[in-house]
């Protein structure tokens, strides 16, 4: 499984970021899959965002679900993720899958900056 985030790598404060992330390798309606954003600002630790499972399901960070979208093209087999933010970070598209055991496969990260 291959996962690959797209999107702008700079976005104006209050301006609502949009990310892709799109798998290949294997169907985003997979049962027992869940699919994550997660970001880390500069010097700061992982913070997860949301997902949404293999059924459609979102799920979303407490602090930050008045914030947050994420949704998904199971044509195009891709996931995203709609956050209004000032923070700059790197982000994060995971895959959390059950077979047995869990196994998470992550994206390389891309990095969105805040300026105006």
């Amino acid at each position: 499984v291959r996962l690959q985030e797209s999107g702008p790598g700079l976005v104006k404060p209050s301006q609502t970021l949009s990310l892709t992330c799109t798998v290949s390798g294997g169907s985003i309606t997979t049962s027992y899959a869940y699919w994550s954003w997660i970001r880390q600002p500069p010097g700061k630790g992982l913070e997860w965002l949301g997902g949404i499972g293999y059924s459609g399901d979102t799920y979303y960070s407490p602090s930050l679900k008045s914030r947050t979208s994420i949704s998904r093209d199971t044509s195009n087999n891709q996931f995203s993720l709609q956050l209004r933010s000032d923070d700059a970070a790197v982000y994060y598209c995971t895959k959390l899958v059950y077979g047995g055991s869990w196994t998470d496969y992550w994206g390389q990260g891309t990095l969105v900056t805040v300026s105006s």
